[in-house]
């Protein structure tokens, strides 16, 4: 008999045949991925299908794939990956679609589909710069409207692109270019070994 995996599989293998990237299974969770042309209809039917019912979207991140696994990654560098949960069947599954220009991240938007992910596509595309196509109120929702960057993308300096400080003469907030030097803190370690040689407090 097949398990509630397994059948969901073969769901999605007849319904999505020949319109998907890929379809993997591991440690009892399945990964649909999707080409971006292909998100919107496949969401929908992923959504309003009897036989899948996902209508509930419960997260969406973006990811960003520069150096991953070392530097032997060739694929899109952008990502977004919805996690969808259908509590009609009980069943969960991960959609994943690569924005097709790695210098320019665009994505349509799935508000129309599950609206659950107004704020998670401002989200994305706050920290990772990933536009999502006709989202209702795309701005930035964690950083400050006057940052520069995105701050999870992998190339972003640690210490950011500029700072924010009170200035008393003009008296107001202004931005300038960051003033921290670049430095590498190696941490200090406490190794177990050395537990012993302390002597305990009388």
């Amino acid at each position: 008999m097949p398990t509630r995996i397994e059948e969901l599989q073969g769901a999605l293998e007849k319904r999505f045949e020949g319109r998907v990237v890929g379809l993997t299974s591991a440690s009892g969770e399945l990964t649909l991925v999707v080409d971006p042309a292909e998100l919107l209809s496949v969401a929908q039917t992923l959504r309003d299908a009897p036989d899948l019912k996902f209508e509930q979207l419960i997260d969406l991140c973006g990811l960003d794939y520069l150096s991953y696994g070392g530097d032997g990654w060739e694929g899109r560098r952008f990502a977004v990956v919805y996690h969808l949960l259908s509590i009609a069947r009980n069943t969960r599954l991960r959609l994943r679609v690569f924005a097709a220009d790695d210098d320019l991240p665009v994505v349509s938007s799935v508000t129309g589909i599950w609206p659950a992910a107004v704020w998670y596509e401002r989200e994305a595309f706050d920290l990772f710069g990933i536009v999502f196509t006709d989202h209702p109120d795309l701005r930035r929702i964690l950083t400050d409207y006057g940052f520069v960057g995105h701050p999870f993308r992998k190339d972003f300096p640690l210490s950011g692109n500029v700072e924010m400080r009170y200035d008393p003469d003009q008296q107001r907030v202004i931005y300038q270019p960051v003033t921290i030097e670049p430095r590498e803190i190696v941490p200090r370690v406490v190794r177990e070994e050395n537990y012993a040689d302390v002597e305990p407090k009388p």
